[in-house]
């Protein structure tokens, strides 16, 4: 090959690469969609629409919201996996899209996309009914164990809260009796009226119930110890390095440069922090727990093996 077509061959690499950091360096230019993969007027739609509001601000550019719902959620990330890399196009996911993998429902899993950020958490407390024998984390624990198959969970069958549940009872060397109902709701009613033993419930569905006395909440699942309920304790101070929360992250198709990565990442950083942001999703009873692009990776990592180490049990 000649000099001269070496050179020629080197300047056209050289301008693609320059194109190509200028078009990142320019991003956002236009509107970002944003699929929401639920239906409009639920938690995931309520929460998303917060962010997408606030992320305006940060991005420069319209955030329109498109619900596309259907099958646990993975009709809009499919059509979301299939959009060019390019940014313009976002998506929310949660623990349910990991758990619809492990049980076979859909063969779309997180890592079929590149994780940006964790933006809001609805954390779960352990709740026990009022009249339960144990009122800690130990002697539930040593109830348990004892007795096999006779503490009743409320779940949603093959659903996250049913994931959470296998997890814990997997730790406790034991087993549970499953009662299944469609939603929180219910599980709460049917704790508090005495149906089941135990539930994961986040404090806005449980907390008036606890104050009335009609349950219990003896452990928090999550990191650090509930700045509403700072007395009870963690499953972690307890020995049991689980964490029960439906975290709504967003997330971008495969092969979107790095550089778009960051830029979105540093705007919804700018957007956990802002004051009316946050103001606007603990209305909701929700929380802002943010996490960066490696740190929601880490953190889907590990959910991910959790959940694979009982999903056989559960399918």
């Amino acid at each position: 090959m000649s000099r001269k077509v070496v050179s020629i061959v080197a300047m056209m690499v050289l301008m693609v690469s320059m194109l190509s950091m200028f078009a990142a360096a320019e991003y956002p230019e236009k509107a970002v969609q944003f699929i929401v993969p639920w239906s409009p007027g639920g938690g995931s739609d309520t929460l998303m629409r917060i962010v997408a509001k606030h992320a305006e601000k940060y991005l420069g550019v319209p955030v329109p919201v498109i619900n596309k719902p259907g099958v646990s959620g993975t009709v809009g990330l499919r059509e979301l996996k299939n959009k060019p890399g390019n940014g313009y196009t976002i998506g929310q996911i949660h623990e349910g899209l990991l758990a619809a993998y492990h049980v076979g429902i859909t063969d779309l899993n997180w890592d079929d996309f590149i994780p940006v950020a964790a933006m809001t958490s609805s954390p779960q407390f352990l709740a026990v009914r009022k009249d339960a024998p144990y009122d800690t984390v130990e002697e539930l624990a040593e109830y348990a164990k004892n007795n096999p198959g006779e503490i009743s969970v409320g779940v949603t069958l093959k659903g996250i809260p049913h994931i959470w549940a296998a997890i814990f009872e997997k730790a406790l060397d034991t087993k549970f009796k499953y009662v299944s109902y469609e939603g929180t709701g219910e599980r709460v009613q049917a704790l508090a009226g005495g149906f089941i033993d135990i539930a994961m419930i986040d404090y806005a569905s449980g907390n008036q119930f606890v104050e009335n006395g009609d349950f219990k909440f003896i452990a928090f699942a999550s990191e650090e110890r509930s700045e509403k309920m700072p007395d009870i304790p963690t499953l972690r101070e307890k020995g049991y390095d689980m964490i029960w929360t439906v975290q709504r992250g967003i997330v971008l198709p495969k092969g979107t440069p790095e550089n778009i990565v960051k830029t979105l990442e540093e705007a919804l950083k700018k957007t956990a922090n802002d004051p009316a942001y946050i103001e606007a999703v603990e209305k909701t009873g929700s929380e802002v727990q943010f996490r960066g692009h490696e740190d929601y990776k880490a953190y889907l990592e590990k959910l991910d093996a959790d959940i694979a180490s009982v999903a056989e049990e559960i399918k």
